[in-house]
Parts: C-alpha cells; structure tokens; sequence
C-alpha cells in the first residue's frame, strides 16, 4: 500500500447535493478498488488562478488515502471521463520524509517553515 493524495476541482455551477454525490462518487471509486481513505479536507469553493472551460471559480476538495499502486490507473480514467471534475492532481508520497509530512497532513497537522525546505537553494542564517 502506497502513500497518496488526490486533489481536485468540481464545476461551481454544480448544486451542494450534486457536489457530495460527486465526493461519494470519488469515494466509492476509491474503496471499491482497494483504498483505505484517511482523510477528506473540503477547501470550498475558490477563485482559480486561470480560467478552465471558462470557469473562474472551482470547488476543491483533497483526500487522503492509502491504495496499491494499481488503482492509480483506474482513477485518473474515471477522473478524466468526469464532465463535473475540470482538474485533478494525484500525489505519490515515497520516501520516509514524506510519508511523514502525508501521516502530518491526513491528520490536519500543518509543517512548520523549517519542514519545508526549498530544493536547491541553501540555506538562509
């Protein structure tokens, strides 16, 4: 079982029962194909940062979830063929360190500034 989170988008013109039907939906996928969900964050609905199918707004939500590596397919297929989902984003968490940062995250615990630390910048003293 691997480490992993889903992000994504939902039309803004879609009614607050449609929208948890869609989050059911996402769900079901998900428990139907193996994975054990974690965490679900609702983030509401936000201003994107560019319009997407003329859309300037999106509902997001985020969940955390642990599954084999082979529903990574499946997922993204469902994901793509969904007229409400505009966009979505499937991290992998590998290593120690961010598998920790992930157990931090799908438990609502936010990092710390000297957690994150920019890739290849050295550090500031």
């Amino acid at each position: 079982m691997k480490h992993y989170e889903v992000l994504f988008i939902l039309k803004p013109t879609l009614t607050e029962e449609e929208v948890n039907a869609k989050l059911e939906f996402v769900k079901e996928i998900l428990t139907k194909n193996g994975a054990e969900i974690e965490t679900v964050v609702p983030m509401g609905t936000r201003k994107l940062a560019y319009k997407i199918k003329k859309y300037e707004r999106g509902t997001y939500f985020v969940i955390y979830f642990k599954a084999p590596p082979k529903l990574i397919a499946e997922l993204e297929r469902i994901l793509r063929i969904t007229e409400e989902v505009i966009r979505f984003l499937i991290v992998k968490y590998e290593n120690k360190k961010e598998i920790a940062a992930w157990e931090k995250l799908s438990h609502g615990i936010k990092q710390s500034k000297k957690e994150i630390k920019p890739l290849d910048t050295p550090e500031i003293q």
